[in-house]
This record gives structure tokens, sequence and C-alpha cells, in this order.
């Protein structure tokens, strides 16, 4: 608004990183199609908005990615394989739509796992390559959403919009140390992405910080008559985000299960629960009961449905997929319908729980992820990483939130002594997304320090 800047500029400087941080070794892989006339285009549009001061939003002129799996125009929707949008996409997704409604400058879209079938980001195939955390460029971004995590890490913008059937924007947004919100599910359209897994994803922001994911939350939550899960949500709200305390919340912790992470992630979270009580909160100790029981229905629905929908991919495209991805798809194959029905009959009782929960408390607090972003080794690089126990430890504090469609989010609180970030997670009541902000504010004050990635642009220099 001052003038000191405009959007153009920014996008040239956007453009040169771009081209260089793919030159670097190794390669940044964040952002895996961009169009230098297509950012431009946006960026002067936006410049004489300001100019006029006719901007749109306070979106107007901002640069943000999308993660392959949504369709935006001019880019091949290939949701991180080699085989699918083989030509470039003629129709944005939802999203897409509303941010460039909102003078968003899309500057591309990122990187991703394979067909959001892991945990990593390791996606080794010629179109993809690994993306690398800012952090440390060996060790993993997390995923599925991973190159929309490491571009908001790395600085090349501050917002990306990423999935979520199983911690696919929480994990990558904790192993790059930024912010990371969940959606209550269908309240963010998912029309224009790949349905890989119609009962367990939701859609939300990756940000540099939580009024950033709040900005993102108000533009992007409201019913989209192409997608009939979020049409009955009522109106989002930041009411109350930018209260000076928390008194009056109770923030319900399970310990057994908070404590269920490696030994220097629960140290820096057990502080951030007290630094959370003394601004006025309130913790209760509640029991999250069946978790194990929760956590083998969350993967039987996920696989069962992404399974059904990646059959004829499966049959046809075999030899074209990740090691990771069949391994995936078959061990999905082995669940039969009943197991299906079960499992959602556990969701029924889970969702039960909860609402028994939340009339106690206000919000559950959890590390976010159980342990710091995984090593890269050479052999990853080649065929791909597929490591079970590092599977589970990524998902086990997230797949509450996607069985049964509570909102999450995730903020960096800290650091591990190897330098690696470490976040906290806040899960609350359906639509309740508000509450969430507000206390994330609050964690964000926590953290006295933020120590600059390894790999980090300005782009506003």
């Amino acid at each position: 608004r001052s003038g000191k800047l405009t959007p153009s500029q920014v996008a040239k400087n956007i453009i040169a990183v771009l081209e260089d941080c793919d030159r670097s070794t190794p390669p940044l892989r964040a952002i895996v199609q961009w169009d230098k006339e297509q950012i431009m285009l946006m960026a002067e549009a936006s410049t004489v908005r300001y100019k006029n001061k006719s901007t749109l939003s306070y979106l107007d002129g901002i640069p943000v990615c999308l993660k392959e799996e949504f369709k935006v125009v001019p880019y091949h929707h290939r949701v991180g394989t080699v085989y699918l949008g083989t030509d470039p996409e003629t129709e944005d997704a939802t999203v897409a739509k509303k941010l460039r409604e909102a003078g968003a400058i899309i500057i591309g879209v990122s990187n991703m796992h394979e067909l959001g079938t892991g945990t990593t980001g390791c996606n080794p195939n010629r179109y993809h390559g690994i993306p690398r955390n800012p952090y440390k460029p060996n060790h993993f971004t997390g995923g599925s959403s991973s190159g929309s995590a490491a571009a908001v890490a790395s600085g090349l913008c501050p917002v990306a919009i990423g999935t979520d059937g199983g911690g696919s924007v929480r994990i990558p947004s904790s192993f790059c140390g930024v912010v990371g919100l969940k959606g209550t599910f269908g309240r963010i359209s998912c029309h224009g992405s790949l349905p890989l897994s119609y009962s367990t994803v939701s859609v939300g922001p990756i940000c540099t910080s939580v009024a950033d994911a709040a900005i993102v939350y108000s533009i992007l939550a409201e019913p989209d008559p192409l997608y009939p899960y979020g049409l009955k949500q009522p109106k989002a709200t930041l009411s109350g985000i930018c209260a000076p305390d928390l008194k009056g919340l109770k923030l319900g912790v399970d310990w057994t299960f908070f404590k269920a992470c490696d030994a220097e992630i629960l140290s820096i979270c057990e502080k951030a629960v007290d630094h959370l009580q003394s601004l006025g909160a309130s913790v209760v100790e509640v029991s999250l009961p069946e978790m194990e029981e929760v956590r083998v229905a969350h993967v039987i629905c996920i696989l069962s449905e992404m399974r059904d929908f990646l059959q004829p991919d499966f049959n046809k495209h075999f030899q074209d997929m990740n090691l990771d991805t069949r391994g995936n798809l078959a061990l999905a194959s082995q669940f039969t319908a009943l197991d299906y029905i079960t499992a959602n009959r556990q969701r029924t009782r889970s969702m039960k729980f909860l609402q028994d929960i939340f009339t106690n408390v206000n919000c559950i607090l959890t590390p976010a992820v159980a342990s710091t972003a995984p090593r890269i080794y050479a052999s990853d690089l080649l065929t791909g990483s597929s490591d079970m126990s590092v599977t589970v430890r990524c998902m086990r504090f997230m797949q509450l939130a996607n069985f049964t469609g509570i909102p999450g989010l995730v903020v960096p609180i800290g650091y591990s002594t190897d330098g690696l970030p470490i976040n906290f997670q806040v899960m609350a009541k359906w639509w309740d997304e508000a509450v969430l902000l507000r206390i994330g504010r609050k964690l964000e004050e926590f953290r006295y320090q933020t120590k600059k990635p390894s790999i980090y642009y300005d782009i506003l220099a």
C-alpha cells in the first residue's frame, strides 16, 4: 500500500528465485510447474489495482502456490505422477478460482508425494524429484503436501494450499516449521482436486503465521455448490481470535496419548501447555478412547477409498507408479467390504466420544508429530522410501481429526538440538476453527526465537 514495493517487483524476484532454486545442489524442488508470463500477468494486474486503490482483498498481490493435486490453469494436473495430466488444465479448482478472484498471484503448482500416498514427500519420478527441507536439505519435508510446505518455509511465498487426508497439510508444516490448518471436513471446497479419499480429506492453508492462515481461511471457507459435503456449514467467523488472553478456555489433554513422542518433542510441548495455562486457560485431563481402533479404522477408510478411485490406474499404470504407491495400493486391496463397514461404525463411535468431550473442553492439545523430519538416504533418491514405522509416527497425532472431520492447527514452537523444527497441534470441535486460530496466535508468542532456514529466499529484497 505504501508504494515502496509493487507486486510486479516481487514477482520478478520470485521468477529469479524459481530459476535459481532448482539449479542449486541439491535442488529445492518445491514448485514443480511455473510460467513466467502467467506470474507477470497476474502481478501487473495487481500493481495497477494498488495504483488505483482498488485492491480486491487482503490477498491481492500476495504470492501463493497450490499443491499439484488441484487443477490450476494452464498447468498439468499430474497429482505427483508421471502419467496423469498429459494435457494442460483448462479449468481451475474452486480454491484456485477463489484465489484468482481475491487478486493473489499464483506462482505455480507445488510438489507432492505421488497420489498423496505417503508422509515423507519422497517422490523420485522424473517430473517431481524429492523436495528438500529448507532447515536441513538432507531431511524430508514431510508429505503429502511436501512442496507447499517447502515453498512457504524457504520464503518463496507466504501462502500455499494443501490437502490433508492423514496429516498431509499438518505433517509437512510441522517438519518445515510453518503453520498448517486442516479445516473441518467440507469447510473448504475440494472441487477440482483429485478425489483420492472422499471421507477423510480436507483442504487447508500452509502459511508463515497464524494471522495469514486466518486471512486465507476467511477467503476460502464457504459453501461451494460444486462440493456437496460443505453445503450445510455454518458461517465461518474469526470471532475472538484477537482476544488478549485465553481466559475461559478449557484445553483438553490426554496425557498418555500426548506423551507418545520423542523426549525432546515432549519436553517443549509440555512447556507450551504451561504457556497457554499462564494466559488464563485451564487444562483439563481427558481420555481419548479407542485410539488404536481409530488408527486402524482411518487407514482402512483412506486406503479403501483411494484403492476404489485408483483401481483403473493400478491396473493400467502399475509400472509407472513409485514403489511406495504400489505397496500402499496393494495393501489396500486386502481390505474387505466388511472391514470398511466396521471402520465406519468405529467412525460413528469416535465422533460420539468427541461430541461428549467437546461439551467439557474447547479443544484438544497434542504434539504435532511424534518425531522430527527423517533423513533422506541415497537409495531414497532412486527407488523412493517406504518405512511403515516412520509413517505411523508421522500420523500418530493426525488421524483423529481426519477420521472424525474435526479441524486441526499446527504451529511451530521450537527446534530440536539438531536444528529441526518442532510443532504443536490444537484440535477443536467441528466448524470451530476460530478457537484454533485464537490459541494458535498465543502459541506463536511461546517461541522465543525463529531460526532462519538454511535455504531461504527474501523475495522482498
